[in-house]
């Protein structure tokens, strides 16, 4: 029988709209982000989708896209499970600065370096600043040395992995089908981890925001084959918008 897994980064952010590094700073979804959400909840609908549970981060951004794309499904009484290991990636000191203003302060190739390679992370957040997740109180009961300050695409499936063979990976196997929305890098590490994508080529792939991600997996879960919903037009010209952003402003 076929597994059935969506992946759904969040909508549009207001911080995607600034043109923000974002990582774990709780922003929320724009009007745009909403309105995504609710394409995205159109377009499970139009597949025949029927979720038995949802995952999202702790992250509102997340959070509110799964709502929204739930509602419009009228597949709110689903269980939702909310997870830390589900969050962006950890942009260390470069979370608030402006995307095209580093690049233009660091040079292109050093900040695509920083966004999309797999095992060299950004420069790490001072542990004092009060941006730093040990003083947010959603982390409080985690152990402090579990909380970073920065992290690479690679630390960042470190964490993500254990959900995965934890929580999701159960689900699945007991033939449930599931929806994961989280963060452009989250979910590039399942999607990394899913299809077995070489270190150095997910330097290359872009998740764009709300349009739905499906898999259809195998019993073991090994991938059957996967489609973004919708037109696919559309979601090659929204990934290629998301790995436009760090581009010098001209």
């Amino acid at each position: 029988m076929t597994k059935k897994l969506v992946l759904l980064r969040h909508g549009q952010s207001q911080w995607n709209l600034d043109n923000r590094f974002t990582g774990w700073v709780d922003v929320d979804i724009t009007e745009q982000g909403r309105a995504e959400a609710q394409n995205a909840g159109k377009l499970m609908r139009d597949e025949g989708l029927m979720f038995d549970v949802a995952h999202t981060s702790v992250l509102k951004r997340a959070i509110n896209t799964q709502h929204t794309a739930l509602a419009e499904m009228d597949q709110l009484w689903i269980p939702v499970n909310k997870s830390w290991r589900l969050n962006e990636r950890h942009y260390g000191a470069l979370q608030g600065l402006d995307k095209s203003e580093t690049t233009a302060k660091y040079g292109e190739a050093q900040v695509k370096v920083w966004r999309r390679s797999y095992d060299i992370p950004p420069p790490t957040m001072d542990e004092n600043d009060g941006g730093h997740p040990r003083f947010d109180r959603r982390y409080s009961k985690l152990d402090a040395t579990a909380l970073p300050g920065t992290e690479s695409l690679a630390t960042t499936l470190d964490r993500v992995l254990p959900y995965w063979h934890d929580a999701i990976a159960p689900q699945l196997k007991a033939g449930q089908t599931v929806l994961v929305t989280a963060h452009g890098n989250s979910l590039r590490a399942l999607y990394k981890y899913l299809n077995n994508i070489a270190n150095d080529q997910i330097v290359e792939l872009n998740i764009p925001t709300g349009i739905p991600l499906l898999f259809e997996l195998h019993d073991n879960l090994s991938v059957k084959n996967f489609r973004y919903l919708g037109d696919p037009e559309a979601a090659k010209k929204a990934a290629e918008a998301v790995a436009n952003q760090a581009k010098s402003a001209k």
